[in-house]
């Protein structure tokens, strides 16, 4: 889509060549690096890949939380009214939270330690509205009562420390939820959770996505969740989409050599007891020395002397499925032939 276009209404996030750098360091970082997103109202799209590949750079520009002073950043993101690279640092305040809200990974770390969990949600919510503390205490007991915490007046009141791991993820989902946003940010959720509990932040985070009509970005390493809770799948390498579609589509018919190659790793059915996982040759490569191809062309058995030439565009191969890769013909049919 090109900047002159036209959003439709239907669609909530329009993030459309975005580019982050960190300069902090000896040399330029390249974390994100021509990245284009669309959600649409009401959806859920999955951010996949392996560490450091920008998916949680690209969730994070989306509050613009990055140290200003040592990020450099460009292109547009788009979320409702709100163009969020221009914000003024008031209306960028009003918006975080209002409109725009995230879930981190690990909330003991997101959590203020010297206030309690409810002092924290209760601030949250008059910060954006003008209402009285005993209308913000009922509704922050409300959203305890939501996301099913047991002894919800009692935990109110309790700090961060004092509350399991769990039961912190259903705090700081409670926070997220406070102010009624629009578009919900998920940065790995259940990473420190244990199985049983990761199944219990994913249901309720999809019941409450479906209840409450949320838009969600949910970055996974895990692509069994993302199945669980994406309506779309988007995969990220070395700082760009590499392949975006239905979460079927990309799940059962991967077109990217990356995209299948993730898959393979992981364990599944078809997988017989003793054998070995599939693993990717090599490592990602130096954000602060990206190739001038494919930046995947050296980890791929189907790389060609034209991926280490140019880099792809992003093609269309199927309804609402796009890939970056010169060989889309040749992965798909890899992956049929893959049990």
């Amino acid at each position: 889509m090109s900047p002159t276009e036209q959003v439709p209404p239907e669609v909530l996030v329009d993030v459309r060549d975005l580019h982050v750098t960190f300069t902090g360091g000896r040399r330029p970082v390249r974390a994100v690096d021509g990245v284009d997103l669309q959600v649409r109202r009401g959806e859920v799209v999955a951010l996949i890949g392996e560490s450091g590949s920008g998916k949680s750079v690209t969730l994070r520009s989306m509050l613009r939380l990055h140290p200003p002073r040592r990020t450099e950043m460009s292109g547009q993101i788009r979320v409702g009214a709100d163009d969020v690279l221009k914000l003024s640092p008031s209306a960028l305040a009003d918006y975080r939270g209002r409109v725009t809200s995230m879930i981190f990974q690990e909330p003991l770390l997101a959590l203020d330690p010297v206030y309690s969990v409810g002092a924290q949600i209760i601030e949250s919510i008059r910060r954006h509205e003008s209402i009285s503390v005993q209308e913000a205490h009922q509704r922050a007991l409300a959203l305890f009562e939501r996301v099913r915490i047991p002894s919800p007046e009692r935990r109110l009141a309790a700090y961060p420390h004092e509350m399991s791991g769990g039961m912190r993820q259903r705090a700081m989902i409670a926070l997220a939820l406070a102010c009624r946003p629009e578009l919900l940010l998920a940065d790995e959720p259940t990473t420190a959770l244990d199985a049983t509990v990761q199944i219990q932040i994913l249901l309720l985070l999809r019941e409450l996505q479906r209840e409450l009509g949320l838009s969600v970005v949910f970055v996974t390493h895990d692509i069994g969740a993302a199945v669980e809770v994406a309506d779309r799948i988007a995969v990220m390498y070395a700082g760009r989409i590499v392949e975006e579609g239905p979460a079927r589509d990309v799940i059962r018919a991967p077109r990217h050599p990356y995209t299948r190659a993730l898959l393979a790793s992981r364990a599944h059915g078809a997988l017989e007891k003793g054998s070995r996982l599939q693993t990717i040759p090599g490592a990602p490569p130096d954000l602060a020395n990206l190739p001038t191809g494919c930046a995947f062309a050296p980890r791929c058995s189907m790389a060609t002397p034209d991926c280490q030439q140019a880099r792809p565009d992003s093609i269309l191969v199927g309804p609402l499925h796009r890939a970056r890769c010169f060989h889309t013909d040749r992965t798909q049919a890899a992956a049929a032939q893959t049990p």
